[in-house]
């Protein structure tokens, strides 16, 4: 009993010491705000313990597995610790506006921005663990929230939400890994345990309803401007400053959403630095076709083959995310777009989703009917559908289901990886001249490991009484 209490003691003597020695984010402890207190708060202490059970799992699995992961894995490290530093801060100040809101939170900005930074340029082997770190870390936002005018969801419903984008590419690290190294499994499953239930149960037990500023503290100021590059006209006014990258989004374009930003989510949608147009050539006359002299105008049979399997993005229009009609969700020309959001959807709209690439779509509710025609590498996590998810004329494309959907055709696709739950394994799935059709099932217990199954494409036909008989090619390894 005795040793418990010392150890206890320690403890707490520890965390005492540990902050009078930090200045990261200004945190002041000697003040007379009553910032000794800080330290032993059961807010703070809770989030110590949370930290601990579940943070260990995947530091460990990290270690073991090195390299880039173990780069991730830091900067999660870092961000959980400057979202604690800023927790203690917030009992010691008071409730900034939105503009000091974001200056106040500009350290957390900061790592959210250096973990986007590692999914940049040329893919990595791990770049489904890098992709994963990175959205997860959209779930700290949470300490932003201000109530319930201020355009995002409640701080529960927050941290679930933004999880649910990291674990398209977490579930991407389970099949990938399932039978090669268990390490790289452990780091996945230990990701999603700290958010769910770790950081998500935290929030739900001490900051339901977001965080509680000081009354008596101190107040945040602003970020001065910055001085415009080139001066105004006499008696025109400076232009504003922009507002800073978005700690809602983990991708360094703007965010799209079916409903306006508005609030907080105003404040840290990041506005696009570039025109549409930027890095386009100008075609010359040399460059069209009709001049060129290595064209003669007959398609060759090997280059009819490679417009066949692949879809063309040589027309493209201008990107759309919008609601026609008030029943049909059109969604085209998106391209690099990992952040698409419809969330003001109900039962009776359909979503139609046509000629995007490289991008990842979020429809977060139920709608009647969902199209995917023309799409590459496209992924799409929906909730419910009422009648049919249909999958046309696409190349590696991958689905999810989060809900229930009693239909998923599948026509003229290649490549097509789709994602079950537990309340839509009764799923019927229609496959036609599509190849490479992979479907995941989740186990029987959360903590199991995902089943890939991989539906037939080849058939064999056997004339047998007076008609054909036909049964799927199944290959068994030798």
């Amino acid at each position: 009993m005795e040793e418990k209490l010392i150890a206890r003691l320690e403890a707490a003597v520890a965390r005492l010491e540990g902050l009078s020695l930090s200045s990261r984010g200004g945190v002041e402890i000697g003040g007379g705000d009553g910032g000794a207190d800080v330290a032993v708060d059961p807010s703070i202490v809770a989030f110590d313990d949370m930290m601990r059970q579940y943070f260990g799992r995947v530091s460990t699995a990290a270690e073991k597995i090195g390299g880039q992961v173990l780069d991730a894995t830091k900067i999660l490290e870092e961000a959980f610790t400057v979202q604690k530093e800023l927790l203690m801060k917030i009992k010691q100040t008071q409730k900034p506006d939105l503009a000091g809101l974001a200056e106040f939170l500009k350290p957390l900005n900061e790592v959210v921005m250096k973990a986007n930074k590692m999914t940049e340029g040329r893919r990595s082997d791990f770049f489904n663990h890098l992709k994963t770190a990175a959205d997860s870390l959209s779930a700290l936002a949470w300490i932003a929230y201000t109530g319930k005018d201020c355009g995002m969801s409640m701080p529960i419903a927050h941290v679930e939400e933004s999880w649910q984008m990291a674990e398209f590419y977490n579930n991407k690290i389970l099949v990938e890994y399932k039978t090669k190294d268990p390490n790289h499994v452990e780091w996945a499953k230990a990701v999603k345990e700290l958010y769910l239930p770790g950081l998500r149960d935290y929030v739900k037990s001490q900051y339901p309803l977001g965080p509680v500023w000081s009354a008596t503290g101190k107040t945040v100021a602003s970020a001065p401007p910055k001085a415009p590059t080139r001066a105004p006209p006499p008696g025109a006014p400076a232009p504003p400053p922009p507002p800073p990258a978005s700690l809602f989004s983990s991708e360094s374009s703007q965010a799209s959403s079916s409903r306006p930003k508005e609030g907080m989510a105003a404040v840290f949608q990041e506005i696009s630095s570039k025109p549409v147009t930027a890095g386009l050539k100008k075609v010359t006359d040399d460059m069209k076709t009709k001049n060129r002299g290595d064209r003669t105008g007959i398609v060759a049979a090997g280059e009819k083959e490679v417009r066949t399997s692949s879809p063309s993005f040589s027309k493209v229009g201008p990107p759309k995310l919008e609601l026609q009609m008030g029943r049909k969700w059109v969604v085209e020309n998106q391209i690099g777009r990992k952040i698409l959001v419809i969330d003001d959807c109900d039962a009776k709209q359909s979503v139609y989703v046509f000629g995007c690439k490289d991008s990842v779509l979020q429809i977060q509710g139920k709608v009647n009917n969902i199209t995917i025609d023309k799409c590459t590498k496209m992924g799409v996590v929906f909730t419910d559908v009422v009648a049919a998810c249909e999958i046309v004329n696409c190349n590696g494309v991958e689905v999810q289901c989060q809900g229930s959907a009693p239909t998923i055709s599948v026509d003229n696709t290649s490549g097509c990886q789709i994602y079950l739950n537990k309340d839509s394994l009764r799923t019927s799935i229609t496959t036609a001249k599509s190849s490479e059709i992979n479907v995941m099932i989740p186990g029987a217990k959360p903590e199991d490991d995902w089943g890939e199954h991989a539906l037939p494409q080849q058939f064999v036909h056997v004339y047998k009484d007076g008609q054909f008989e036909t049964t799927p090619v199944s290959h068994s390894g030798g």
